[in-house]
């Protein structure tokens, strides 16, 4: 990004043929992480270390805390990246008429325009991912 480009934010969501709690609950459980979440979750294991899951990602060893449980659909999470930054994920479930709708927010930061493009692909992705596992129960 240049000096003079704008940071900017993408939502991205996807329609589940499920229940919103049915996918809040399946997406606040640890275990299901490296089932859906590639773009997090590179590994199989997903260890917990108090509040806080450690997980093997393409960007390395990573530490994520989600926002604590709630009847809202908030899935909001923290990533501390191997640099020790760490990065604001927004992420909702919301009912939809057709079952429930999961919105991420990716937002550009210090991001070059191709890496912001990558990072929204990777979301993309997982969600669609989501999206098969819960409509297919």
């Amino acid at each position: 990004m240049t000096a003079n480009e704008i940071p900017v934010s993408r939502h991205i969501s996807t329609v589940i043929a499920a229940d919103p709690r049915q996918v809040y609950e399946y997406v606040a459980n640890p275990d299901h992480l490296r089932d859906w979440a590639a773009g997090l979750a590179a590994a199989d294991e997903v260890r917990r270390d108090g509040d806080e899951l450690v997980v093997q990602s393409p960007m390395g060893t990573v530490r994520v805390r989600f926002a604590e449980a709630n009847d809202y659909g908030v899935l909001d999470h923290w990533v501390t990246l191997p640099t020790g930054e760490v990065v604001y994920n927004p992420l909702r479930v919301i009912a939809h008429p057709d079952g429930a709708e999961i919105i991420f927010t990716v937002r550009q930061l210090a991001a070059t325009g191709g890496e912001f493009d990558a990072d929204c692909a990777a979301v993309v992705r997982d969600l669609q991912s989501l999206r098969e596992i819960l409509s297919s129960r």
